[in-house]
């Protein structure tokens, strides 16, 4: 079936992601973190500077994905390789096999570390697709947090 695309304005396309991210926070309040107190799921707080556990959606996929996002390439990378030593552990938590990049760039030209998973044709533009996306974040930035709740401490020396 093929999808009709809408055009919005600019002001029509940030009301309706902003009426998607609190429709979903909302639905999330709920939802204690894996040590059972109240997280900001959309905001996610990993502890670490330059280390974010993201979800986005644009008019035509949406993504989970860790970000490594550290100025220095080094640190990056050693980030990536303690991520790799948990690899295993992080997609028994995920049940699926995700996206591994060392050093890609990002929408703004950054060079970040990116470990994601996406599903396509789906747009935070059209309120039918919201229980796809809200169905499609939810199980996995819950499995982060339960992952990270116990792999943390391997970051512990790169802070």
């Amino acid at each position: 079936m093929l999808k009709k695309h809408i055009l919005y304005t600019r002001e029509q396309a940030s009301k309706l992601k902003q009426a998607f991210w609190t429709t979903f926070g909302q639905y999330m309040t709920a939802v204690p973190s894996s040590e059972g107190i109240k997280v900001n799921w959309i905001n996610y707080k990993t502890g670490f500077k330059h280390l974010f556990f993201k979800m986005n959606a644009d008019n035509r996929n949406a993504f989970v994905f860790i970000e490594i996002s550290h100025p220095d390439l080094g640190i990056q990378e050693l980030f990536f390789e303690q991520f790799k030593e948990l690899k295993y552990i992080l997609h028994n938590y995920l049940d699926e096999e995700w996206d591994w990049k060392l050093h890609t760039e990002d929408e703004y030209g950054r060079i970040i570390t990116k470990i994601s998973t996406q599903i396509q044709d789906v747009t935070i533009f059209r309120q039918e697709d919201w229980p796809t996306l809200i169905s499609f974040f939810k199980p996995r930035i819950i499995a982060l947090d339960e992952f990270w709740n116990i792999a943390k401490y391997n970051f512990e020396a790169l802070k």
